[in-house]
């Protein structure tokens, strides 16, 4: 194992797996949930979308909501990823089952999800 990988992380490039149970909180410190999953898109080498858990106890009633990466901005002081979401329009917000992460394959799904959060696909 090299000295890389070993590490996981450099001051600007985080490997996927650490990324993934990251704390995520709003602006105003709460925290909203915390990050289940990246989805990279293969081809254009982007992080297309951060599957965030939302809610729920124990695994029941949780929701699953798919964030355009540009929306999360990591706060080295919380050791999270902070987004600029109120709880209520979280909950108005897109969300995917735990077994569907094929929607965020669907391009019209994912202009869905971008426009809730005004953001510019990244593929435009």
């Amino acid at each position: 194992m090299t000295d890389f990988i070993a590490r996981d992380e450099t001051a600007t490039l985080i490997s996927a797996d650490k990324v993934e149970g990251t704390a995520v909180f709003n602006h105003d410190g709460e925290k909203l949930g915390s990050v289940e999953d990246v989805m990279l898109d293969k081809r254009q080498g982007n992080v297309a979308f951060a599957v965030m858990s939302f809610g729920g106890f124990l695994g029941m009633g949780e929701k699953h909501h798919p964030l355009p990466w540009d929306t999360l901005d990591y706060d080295e002081d919380r050791d999270g990823y902070v987004v600029n979401l109120s709880k209520e329009k979280l909950e108005d917000a897109p969300t995917i089952e735990r077994n569907e992460t094929n929607r965020l394959y669907d391009r019209s799904y994912g202009e869905k999800v971008y426009g809730y959060y005004g953001v510019q696909p990244y593929w435009n």
